[in-house]
């Protein structure tokens, strides 16, 4: 299935599409899911987008353990992975497929680091803020579990939630390093793979008295 700089994929991407990602230097990352459990809720769709807006949303079948040319593309140490709270969606890329991605950016994480004059830190509130768009968010909480059959609505909200994470990293980043901030949130990003491996193994408050 195929639109306007937007196609669907079953399973994993095709080869021609992970040659033409693979030409990056960052891409932009999300996945829907049919909760925040990764150890209960599975994996349904992986979005991806490069500089150049072209988006594909990989539909993930059920019990499917491997996607090797996903695996291949996150796992490239040339390539910079731009997610929104990254460090849910690393733990189900890791939790379904065995992926280790990096390395990482987070708008979430880079967002609190940078812009602490405000507590809005969702997707929605950093799109407005910095690109001046509103996002839908309708199709959020609805069933992802169905991917053969997903709306036409789902796909367009899928697809809007990686499109601006590319250009969130560029103006977060002018900001981080204004205030002289993006060292520290670099050493947040290399952290993640540690809180990944704590969800997994799910351990919580482990920093708290």
């Amino acid at each position: 299935m195929q639109f306007d700089n937007f196609q669907v994929c079953d399973r994993d991407l095709d080869e021609t599409t992970l040659n033409r990602y693979l030409q990056a230097d960052a891409i932009a990352v999300d996945t829907e899911t049919m909760g925040l459990n990764p150890r209960r809720d599975r994996l349904c769709l992986v979005q991806l987008c490069d500089p150049q807006g072209e988006v594909t949303a990989i539909r993930i079948a059920p019990n499917q353990n491997q996607a090797p040319h996903l695996k291949t593309l996150m796992e490239q140490d040339k390539i910079t992975k731009i997610f929104h709270f990254a460090r849910f969606d690393l733990a189900q890329l890791q939790n379904t497929f065995n992926i280790y991605t990096n390395p990482v950016f987070c708008t979430k994480v880079a967002s609190k680091i940078a812009r602490t004059y405000t507590s809005s830190h969702g997707l929605k509130a950093l799109v407005q803020e910095l690109t001046q768009v509103e996002l839908d968010k309708s199709s959020q909480t609805s069933d992802w579990g169905n991917a053969a059959n997903l709306t036409s609505a789902q796909l367009n909200y899928a697809a809007n939630d990686v499109r601006y994470l590319i250009e969130l990293r560029q103006k977060l980043t002018v900001i981080l390093e204004r205030e002289k901030r993006f060292d520290l949130a670099q050493k947040c990003f290399d952290c993640l793979p540690v809180f990944v491996e704590l969800d997994l193994r799910e351990f919580h408050n482990i920093f708290e008295h």
